[in-house]
């Protein structure tokens, strides 16, 4: 018989500015309970205190530093989790004041992609993004070591173990820098090669547990499936697939690493190679969690993400997942808030015919549909136009091929003027 190994308990702190949305708030502490959960705690009480202004030195003031204290000894927790990112003094000063293990938002974050990462690359991005959070936490926990004293045998090491331990992860920070970027150098070289196929990108990006990557699933049914899970950060690593377009045609899908209200910056910074995948689509597909409330502010949360990356120019389609667990009046509602958004269930696939026509509309303004008339003389042609534009229909008209094409303007005025085709606009 397996044992199960018993969840670790855990007290959850959240503190806010006063004058801030309660919602907002409340929405917050549901997601770092959510958190925890797929880090494996059990959460066994919240606490929450409004403040004018955050403690220094400790966040939050002493009186709910002793209540937190008096909660871990009554629930007997083993660890505090707080819902805001603390400095190394703060965490320092909370630990032996609480007699508890103190993680803030950063770090609980970045245990969870610990563990869901699965390719090399996606494993070295979160080593590096947990040692940058690591490296200004070094504190006096080697001061056994780094006692200097007089006298022969007693005499302590030419250098502090602290800053021995530093010097190491800086130097493992840089070994893993120069490891992402030869990565991305072959990332380039495969973008690069799949940019040469003529065929538009959609970039899937949307909420932690929207239901991407079941989306992606749903739209390509024949391919290896993408790993799908009903977990935040189920997935990391970015999964590219070609899906069939309602004309006929092809895109190319690429399903990104959920978003998140306060990302930590190491991994912001770690993935942002990655997540630079986002800039180069022809399209974004934002995917919003129907199931739960706050889409405003998972948008909000999108919004600052593609701020940073400069895509946030980039044409987008807004669709609502899940929609099959969506009320008619929560659909109203929705729809009232923004008219452009589209409901689809990854799930059940109502929707996702209409979401794929909205693409297709917005990949129109810059993949042309064009048509070519080849005579038999000049069949020599069609090399050239299989590497400039996409294929969608072939048509014999007596001695005459009519094709159908996909192509971008730059694409077709460069065929027109290299072949002397004959066209059909």
């Amino acid at each position: 018989m397996k044992l199960t190994r018993p969840k670790e308990r855990v007290v959850l702190v959240g503190v806010f500015k006063k004058g801030q949305a309660s919602a907002q708030d409340e929405a917050s502490l549901e997601e770092l309970r959510r958190l925890t959960e797929t880090a494996g705690g059990e959460v066994a009480q919240v606490l929450t205190q409004r403040l004018e202004k955050f403690h220094p030195g400790s966040l939050i003031g002493s009186g709910k530093i002793a209540e937190v204290a008096q909660a871990v000894r009554a629930c007997r927790a083993r660890t505090v989790v707080f819902d805001e990112n603390l400095s190394p003094a703060q965490q320092v000063s909370l630990e032996e004041a609480i007699g508890a293990k103190i993680v803030d938002r950063t770090r609980l974050i970045l245990d969870i992609f610990a563990k869901r990462a699965r390719t090399k690359e996606g494993e070295l991005q979160i080593e590096l993004a947990q040692l940058s959070y690591m490296l200004p936490r070094l504190t006096g926990s080697w001061r056994a070591f780094s006692q200097q004293v007089g006298g022969i045998g007693t005499r302590g090491p030419g250098e502090r173990q602290i800053e021995y331990e530093r010097r190491h992860i800086q130097h493992r920070i840089e070994s893993l820098k120069e490891a992402i970027r030869r990565m991305e150098a072959n990332r380039v070289v495969q973008r690069q090669r799949r940019e040469s196929v003529p065929m538009p990108t959609v970039a899937i990006l949307g909420y932690t547990n929207a239901g991407k990557s079941t989306l992606l699933n749903r739209l390509v049914p024949r391919g290896a499936p993408a790993y799908a899970d009903d977990k935040l950060f189920a997935t990391l690593d970015p999964m590219t697939r070609r899906a069939q377009m309602p004309d006929g045609g092809w895109a190319v899908f690429t399903d990104t690493v959920g978003f998140i209200s306060k990302l930590p910056t190491p991994l912001i910074a770690a993935f942002r190679s990655t997540l630079e995948e986002v800039a180069r689509a022809d399209c974004l597909l934002h995917v919003e969690d129907g199931a739960i409330p706050g889409l405003d502010e998972q948008r909000r949360v999108v919004d600052q993400v593609l701020l940073e990356l400069g895509a946030q120019d980039l044409p987008r389609v807004m669709v609502v997942n899940k929609a099959d667990l969506l009320s008619r009046e929560q659909r109203s509602l929705l729809s009232a808030s923004d008219p452009e958004r589209c409901f689809a269930s990854a799930l059940t696939g109502e929707g996702v015919e209409r979401m794929l026509r909205r693409v297709q509309t917005v990949l129109n303004r810059r993949w042309l549909l064009r048509e070519l008339s080849l005579d038999a003389s000049k069949t020599h042609h069609l090399a050239e136009v299989y590497r400039s534009a996409q294929v969608v229909g072939t048509e014999t008209q007596g001695e005459r091929m009519v094709l159908r094409l996909r192509v971008t303007r730059e694409n077709w005025q460069r065929l027109r003027q290299r072949t002397m085709l004959d066209y059909r606009p």
